[in-house]
């Protein structure tokens, strides 16, 4: 859809706001990296740790030397070879340094060393999370929920769940008739009603 708007329209977003099941790391990393857009998405993030050990979080990553470092200040080195799903990136503490160390309880107590996988996409996925700070993206975030609200609107009270006419004009034409009815719905509420007539 963003490239069929540039060549029909010449019109390149800056910003992008959609919901979280966009906020996947090779989706912000395509219209970061790629596309050159502001993704106010939120990020798609399961780091979070329900055992009581320490998150991805906790580690703090420099990324002129490309290392993480723990809480107890020890080095996380990565090979630099992708894992996984060829996006991913396994940081690796020294078994040594774990073994020692007295934080090791809450790091890594069932593992010989503390690993921590970091995307290939996580300076597109940084990014987010900073514009999610923002006011600009409580204005995208309000800005959506009114665009969305119509569409469910469409939806469930126009019925417009699914299309009955076939092809793209088919699909205008019932898309441009349904907004014309939610339009004048919308017109209906703001007359004022009559004053009643003294009997």
């Amino acid at each position: 859809m963003i490239e069929r708007t540039e060549k029909c329209f010449g019109i390149h977003p800056e910003r992008l706001a959609a919901d979280s099941a966009y906020g996947l790391a090779d989706m912000l990393g395509w219209l970061v990296n790629q596309r050159a857009i502001e993704p106010h998405i939120p990020v798609f993030d399961k780091s979070a740790r329900e055992d009581g050990t320490f998150a991805r979080d906790d580690f703090a990553y420099d990324p002129e030397t490309d290392i993480y470092r723990c809480p107890a200040g020890k080095v996380l080195a990565s090979t630099g070879t992708p894992v996984n799903d060829g996006a991913t990136l396994l940081y690796r503490a020294s078994k040594r340094d774990c073994d020692f160390c007295e934080l090791k309880p809450r790091c890594c107590p069932k593992m010989p060393a503390r690993k921590v996988p970091r995307s290939i996409y996580e300076s597109a996925r940084d990014l987010a999370r900073g514009i999610a700070r923002t006011e600009d993206y409580v204005k995208s975030r309000r800005e959506r929920a009114k665009i969305e609200m119509l569409f469910a609107h469409l939806k469930c009270i126009l019925r417009l769940d699914r299309l009955r006419l076939r092809g793209p004009c088919g699909a205008r034409d019932e898309f441009l008739l349904a907004a014309t009815a939610q339009n004048l719905r919308k017109l209906a509420k703001l007359i004022p009603a009559p004053t009643p007539m003294p009997i």
